[in-house]
C-alpha cells in the first residue's frame, strides 16, 4: 500500500449539494485559502447570488449541463480530476494530455430520496426523480482517492474541514481525508441501502431476496437494558411518522434505553386507539412495554384518570402517552392523579403546560410526536437472532367487529362490540398469553380494568388479570375479557365468568372451542370470535 500523503494543498473544490445548510460560509472559507469553487446549477447560483466567485461546471467540462440536470457532472473532467493518483507520473501525463485539472476537494450532499419516499402521497415518479446519480459517483471518486481528495458529504463536516485547513494554511491533513472517506462510503451505502428498500416495498415480492435496513446514528445511549450493556439510537431516515425517534424532546435528562422502548409501546397504542375511534381521546400507561392502563374518553381529562386507575401502583415511574395534544388544564389533571411518570408523550405539548408538568417533575421528558397520519407505508418488524433475524407484517390491524361471530350467549350492542374493541386493541399491546379485562365507565368511555401477560398459560393470565381488575369488576355491570390467543379448554373461560366477566372475545380455533361456547352459553355470557389471533413475543 502507498504511503500516506500527509497534507494536501485544496486549490480547487467542486460544490454540488441539494442541503444548501451553511453552504455559503463554507465556501467564502475556501475562497479565503486560495480556493478555486466549481460548482453546478443550483448551488453555483446560491453562490454567486452571495457575492462567492464561482466557476461553472460547463465551463469546466466544455460541456452543458443536459436532460433537466440529469447529465452534468458525469464527465472525464471531473472524475480523473478527482480519481488521479498525483505521484503516480502516467496519471499526471494523462491530466496534462487532455486539459485536466485535478480537484482536491469535493463537496456533495444527495438528492433527498429519504425525505421524499418518508411524504404521504409520494408517486414513483417523484420518488425515482430523486434517485441522485452524479453525486455517489463523485463521492465514491473522491473518497477512493482520499490520499488526495477530500470528501465532505454532510454541513455537519464543514466545521472541521476548515479547522483542518485553518490548522495546516490551506491543506487537508491525511487524518481528515481519512475520515471522511469513511463517512463518505457509509453514505453512499445508507443512500443505496434506502432506495433499494423502497423499491422492494412496491415489488410483488412479500419479502425480498436480500433484506437491507440502512439506519443514521442519533446518539449513544448511558446504557442499554442493563448497566453492563452498551447501546445507540438510530433513525430510519425514510421515517417521517410519528414516532419516539422523530419526536420534539423537552427535558434537560437524557432518554434511556427502556424509556425508548417504553414510549415507543405507549405510543403505538394511542395511535391505535385513535384508528379505531378517532372521536374520543386515548390514553395509555406502560410499564415494562406492556399497557398498565387505557382509557377512551370523550374527555381527554378523563382518559388520563381513567389510564392512570387501570393500575395505579404499575403507573407510578411508568410512560404516559396521550393522542391528543396537552394544554394547561390537561397538564393539571395528569399532575393531580397522584402519579409520577417519566416520560409524557402527545402530539403538541404547549409552553405552559410543560411548565406545569416540568414544575411538578423536575427531570420529565415531555416528547411531543406531531399530529401526521401514521406513513401507511407497509410496516416491518425485525428482531436480531444469533445467526440472522426474523422478519415479519407489524401487527396493526384495526378490530373490526362487523367481521366478528357472535358465537354465544346475548346478542351484542353496539355499546358492547365498541367495548371489546378496545379491549382487543389492548391485549394485543400485551405480552403473551394475555388476557385483557375492561369496561364501560360511566361518562361515556371505556377503560382497561387489569391484565394478565408474559404467562406460559392461559389460564394463569385469566387469574392475574381478575388479580389486577378486582375492585373494577365489583362495580362495572358488564365486564368485558379480550384474549390474545383461543382458549385450549373451557378452564380460562369460567376464571373470567366466575369473576363476573359478561362477554368473552378471542380468536377462536381451538379444537375444543365448542366446550368453551357450550359454558358460556350455560352462563348467559356473550362470547365473540374475531379469527384473528395476536400472540406478542
Amino acid at each position: 500500500m502507498p504511503e500516506p500523503i500527509d497534507l494536501v494543498p485544496v486549490r480547487r473544490a467542486l460544490l454540488s449539494v441539494s442541503d444548501k445548510t451553511d453552504l455559503v460560509p463554507f465556501a467564502k472559507a475556501l475562497v479565503a485559502i486560495g480556493a478555486e469553487i466549481i460548482s453546478t446549477g443550483g448551488t453555483a447560483r446560491a453562490l454567486s447570488d452571495a457575492g462567492v466567485p464561482v466557476r461553472s461546471i460547463d465551463d469546466l467540462t466544455g460541456f452543458p449541463e443536459i436532460m433537466d440536470g440529469r447529465v452534468k457532472t458525469l464527465h472525464p473532467s471531473v472524475h480523473a480530476g478527482l480519481l488521479a493518483l498525483r505521484d503516480n507520473p502516467a496519471h499526471v501525463a494523462a491530466l496534462n494530455q487532455h486539459g485536466i485539472e485535478p480537484i482536491d476537494l469535493v463537496c456533495v450532499n444527495l438528492y433527498p430520496f429519504e425525505s421524499t419516499v418518508a411524504r404521504q402521497g409520494v408517486t414513483p415518479d417523484e420518488a425515482i426523480e430523486q434517485i441522485d446519480i452524479g453525486g455517489p459517483s463523485m463521492i465514491r471518486s473522491g473518497a477512493k482517492n482520499a490520499r488526495w481528495v477530500a470528501v465532505v458529504t454532510s454541513p455537519s463536516q464543514y466545521d472541521r474541514v476548515v479547522s483542518d485547513l485553518s490548522a495546516n494554511e490551506g491543506a487537508t491533513s491525511h487524518a481528515t481525508r481519512a475520515h471522511l472517506a469513511s463517512a463518505a462510503f457509509a453514505r453512499t451505502s445508507e443512500y443505496d441501502g434506502a432506495i433499494s428498500a423502497y423499491l422492494a416495498r412496491t415489488s410483488p415480492l412479500a419479502f425480498p431476496p436480500t433484506l437491507r435496513q440502512t439506519a443514521t446514528k442519533v446518539c449513544d445511549l448511558r446504557y442499554g437494558e442493563n448497566p453492563h450493556q452498551n447501546a445507540a439510537l438510530y433513525r430510519d431516515r425514510t421515517s417521517a411518522s410519528p414516532t419516539i425517534v422523530n419526536a420534539r424532546i423537552r427535558g434537560a435528562k437524557e432518554l434511556s434505553y427502556n424509556n425508548i422502548l417504553d414510549a415507543s409501546a405507549a405510543l403505538e397504542c394511542v395511535q391505535a386507539l385513535s384508528r379505531l375511534d378517532s372521536q374520543r381521546a386515548g390514553a395509555c400507561v406502560v410499564k415494562h412495554t406492556n399497557p398498565c392502563g387505557m382509557a377512551l374518553c370523550p374527555d381527554p381529562r378523563q382518559s388520563v384518570t381513567d389510564a392512570i386507575a387501570g393500575d395505579p401502583r404499575a403507573a407510578y415511574g411508568g410512560i404516559l402517552a396521550l393522542n391528543r395534544a396537552i394544554n394547561a388544564p390537561l397538564a393539571s389533571a395528569i399532575i393531580a392523579g397522584g402519579s409520577f411518570f417519566e416520560v409524557v408523550i402527545a402530539p403538541e405539548i404547549d409552553d405552559d403546560a410543560g411548565d406545569i408538568l416540568q414544575g411538578k417533575w423536575k427531570n420529565i421528558r415531555l416528547l411531543s410526536v406531531g399530529d401526521k397520519a401514521p406513513s401507511s407505508h407497509r410496516k416491518l418488524d425485525s428482531r436480531s437472532i444469533p445467526g440472522g433475524m426474523l422478519v415479519q407484517d407489524r401487527d396493526a390491524n384495526t378490530p373490526d367487529p362487523t367481521a366478528w361471530v357472535h358465537a354465544a350467549g346475548p346478542a351484542p350492542d353496539a355499546s358492547t362490540l365498541a367495548g371489546a374493541a378496545f379491549l382487543v386493541c389492548a391485549v394485543r399491546a400485551l405480552s403473551s398469553n394475555a388476557i385483557a379485562i375492561g369496561g364501560q365507565t360511566g361518562d361515556g368511555g371505556v377503560r382497561l380494568f387489569g391484565f394478565g401477560s408474559g404467562q406460559v398459560d392461559r389460564v394463569s393470565a385469566c387469574e392475574h388479570a381478575v388479580t389486577k381488575a378486582s375492585d373494577a369488576l365489583s362495580s362495572c355491570p358488564a365486564p368485558i375479557a379480550a384474549s390474545d390467543a383461543f382458549f385450549p379448554f373451557p378452564d380460562g373461560a369460567q376464571v373470567l365468568i366466575d369473576a363476573g366477566v359478561r362477554t368473552i372475545v378471542h380468536p377462536g380455533g381451538s379444537r375444543r372451542d365448542q366446550e368453551t361456547l357450550d359454558l358460556c352459553a350455560a352462563r348467559g355470557v356473550t362470547c365473540l370470535t374475531t379469527g384473528v389471533r395476536h400472540f406478542r413475543h
